[in-house]
């Protein structure tokens, strides 16, 4: 059984979790605190498989508690995440700290009781995360917007483009992607990636970066040309398709169904790379809880693309990269730290 012990000041967030909890066969709620004072205790009795966490709560902040459970006693945490810009940007803050994952509070109670099946499923995800204890992070200032030239516009058609890269990622997959595309140097092939996120999310998660790595990194926009030194994250809540014509390549940001039950879908998303790019593609599959993408990276191999999945070692979760592997389209698998030397090998030679 999976033992949850949910951390929330709302006391109608309490009650859902609680049911949410409750009604799946392999779960168990060990407690509802109101605030993280009273879940140390609960902790130090009875430690759980994983807990939700809220970040504004009486007495302690959420994030001084997430940041030092990770150091002292590391366990697989989820966030409550509001739906405002300094909720996303706290957000952020979290996944750095050591979150596994987390899940956006909608505003009314029809939606949250939408969101129960994939409440749970990110519960279960994170009791099989890998966790790893967190050193005491000296507090330093956000670094200022780096400034840069403008991204290098293509100098060939389609055809003479000599790369693209494509990532997929889900549960892990933020912290996962910092460290990929930090190590990236300025001039790579243009990147686009499909990271499992709701809306409202990805355009801090994409400014978050674009201060961090040498190639620029922004939420992509519909019908914009695609340019070498930057990376493209598909909007949350929309699916993001590489496309072709005769001056070079460019994105459509669409609302069509979710694939794999999500929008953005890395299959969406590796299909259109397959079609559009074929042989002089690489696809990365990174951390991630399901099988999302996995079919479509089989068809980027068949297209002539080089494939990449992250290790087992390296994964918060280990699910996308398996099914990548198992579906036949992966030609290496490669610990998270080696990826951004391969990318570089693979996309300059």
């Amino acid at each position: 059984m999976i033992r949850v012990l949910v951390v929330d000041d709302s006391a109608v967030m309490r009650a859902f979790l609680g049911r949410v909890v409750a009604s799946q066969p392999d779960m168990e709620l060990l407690g509802a605190s109101p605030d993280p004072l009273l879940a140390i205790d609960r902790i130090r009795r009875t430690p759980p498989d994983v807990i939700t966490l809220d970040v504004e709560m009486p007495r302690m902040n959420g994030l001084d508690f997430l940041r030092n459970l990770m150091m002292v006693r590391p366990l697989p945490v989820i966030m409550i995440s509001s739906l405002t810009r300094e909720g996303a940007e706290t957000t952020m803050k979290a996944l750095e700290l050591g979150a596994v994952d987390f899940v956006a509070k909608p505003a009314s109670y029809d939606q949250l009781e939408q969101n129960a099946q994939e409440i749970a499923d990110k519960i279960r995800a994170a009791a099989g995360a890998q966790v790893r204890r967190r050193r005491a992070m000296v507090s330093q200032p956000q670094p200022a917007l780096k400034s840069r030239p403008a991204p290098l516009m293509p100098s060939a058609p389609a055809a003479g483009l000599r790369r693209v890269i494509g990532i997929g990622a889900s549960t892990g997959g933020v912290e996962a992607l910092r460290e990929l595309l930090t190590n990236l140097p300025s001039r790579m092939p243009p990147i686009v990636i499909a990271q499992h996120m709701p809306p409202g999310f990805t355009e801090t998660f994409a400014r978050r970066l674009d201060t961090l790595c040498k190639i620029h990194v922004k939420q992509a926009d519909d019908g914009e040309a695609v340019h070498e030194g930057v990376a493209y994250i598909a909007p949350g809540g929309r699916h993001l398709v590489l496309m072709r014509r005769a001056s070079g390549y460019y994105l459509r940001v669409t609302d069509d169904p979710p694939v794999n039950r999500h929008r953005p879908s890395v299959d969406t998303l590796f299909r259109s790379i397959a079609r559009a790019a074929g042989p002089k593609a690489i696809g990365v599959m990174l951390t991630g809880m399901g099988g999302d993408g996995a079919d479509a990276m089989l068809e980027m191999s068949r297209a002539g693309a080089h494939n990449i999945a992250q290790d087992e070692a390296t994964c918060v979760v280990f699910g996308m990269p398996r099914q990548a592997i198992v579906a036949g389209g992966v030609h290496e698998i490669t610990p998270l730290p080696d990826i951004a030397g391969r990318l570089e090998a693979l996309a300059l030679s």
